[in-house]
């Protein structure tokens, strides 16, 4: 097994308890009245604090990075299991999920700089979307499960299997890169002197803009579909749209990318999943074939950008901090998620789900609006 395909591996299976826990949200709200919207935002704020710790303290740089996804899947996958096994209400059931997120702050941004440290300038983009690729994957595979009905306990140990072995295959199969630059000392004012660099600001800007759409799309996907179609298997027509066809088009962005550069590529990227997003009230009426046509698009496109930013921003900050800012950009994204995820909520219970979908244009807009800062003849920008 080659070092980036160990990579992807360890983020399609450390991933899966992502959304664990929101897939059997039904199952939860009826034992315990805890809904989506907490379940959802007490990782996300997790996953907040666990990045922000990690990017003051500068840890993606100063630990071997390996160890650190490893450590950190196997907690995220212990935390999952306690989930299952020992909780019978909601408070324990939120501060674990909040701890999942914490833990998964030390899998995906980890996952990005050991892949760097791999890749090749040429081929960078390629690299990244396909570690997106598999991100993506991991975090609809939950949607498969609910879609097999399975006892909600079950499919939590499910997915925390998959987190175990993920830890496994770090410690046996992940070293970093040629590229893996020296450890660097502790600098807590990087990542606030991060966002002082013109380009590295609207790269983080338009990844802001992308996630203020993207997890709250992944979130909610199925209650739209469920409202738009209510014969349709919302979970598995979920899962194809935000995991195969988002990984497909990370891969495709990603090549496409290395060859025309992030910024022109992510631009596209959003103004296609913001078109989605503003014909998704018309497609509340289409016929279920048509609809899953259509989530599958958005969910292409929605995500299709996501390791281009990445890739975008380790190329314009010191190597020897790449892991540090693109953990602080995570953390600035995933913060926003949890605004972005209840404001959807919220739009559904007020409008419906018709018109709620609505709500996530102004972050494809302002993602556009910052990747044409960056097209050729305003800031240089090379994959």
């Amino acid at each position: 097994m080659g070092p980036r395909t160990a990579i992807a591996l360890v983020q399609v299976l450390g991933l899966a308890v992502w959304f664990s826990a929101s897939a059997v949200a039904p199952a939860l709200s009826a034992e315990w009245g805890v809904g989506t919207v907490a379940l959802t935002v007490s990782v996300q704020l997790g996953f907040v604090a666990g990045a922000v710790g990690s990017a003051v303290l500068t840890l993606p740089d100063r630990l071997r990075p390996h160890r650190l996804l490893a450590g950190s899947a196997l907690g995220a996958a212990g935390t999952t299991v306690l989930l299952a096994t020992a909780v019978e209400s909601a408070g324990p059931a939120l501060a674990l999920r909040a701890l999942t997120g914490l833990f998964l702050a030390g899998v995906y941004p980890v996952g990005m700089k050991l892949t760097t440290s791999w890749s090749r300038p040429s081929a960078r983009s390629r690299d990244l979307g396909l570690l997106v690729a598999a991100l993506t994957l991991g975090s609809a595979l939950p949607h498969l499960l609910g879609g097999l009905a399975l006892p909600w306990r079950e499919l939590l140990l499910g997915a925390a299997a998959a987190g175990g072995l993920a830890a496994v295959v770090a410690v046996v199969a992940v070293r970093p890169g040629p590229g893996h630059a020296p450890a660097a000392p502790p600098d807590p004012h990087f990542a606030l002197g991060l966002l002082r660099d013109r380009t590295a600001r609207l790269v983080v800007l338009g990844y802001l803009g992308h996630m203020w759409e993207l997890y709250a799309f992944w979130t909610w996907l199925p209650s739209y579909l469920e409202a738009a179609s209510p014969g349709l298997r919302a979970h598995l027509v979920a899962f194809v749209a935000a995991g195969i066809a988002g990984a497909g088009g990370c891969v495709v962005a990603g090549r496409a990318a290395d060859r025309w550069g992030p910024a022109p590529i992510a631009a596209l990227a959003l103004a296609a999943s913001g078109t989605c997003c503003l014909l998704s009230p018309t497609m509340v009426d289409a016929a279920p074939a048509g609809l899953a046509f259509f989530c599958a698009v958005w969910g292409a496109t929605v995500i299709a950008d996501s390791g281009l930013f990445t890739a975008a921003l380790s190329d314009v900050v010191d190597r020897r901090y790449v892991g540090t800012a693109l953990t602080t950009q995570t953390a600035l994204g995933f913060l926003l998620t949890a605004v972005s995820i209840p404001v959807v909520a919220a739009a559904a219970d007020l409008t419906g789900w018709r018109l709620a979908l609505l709500v996530l244009l102004p972050g494809p807009v302002f993602g556009v609006w910052a990747m044409r800062a960056l097209l050729p003849g305003r800031v240089t920008l090379e994959a």
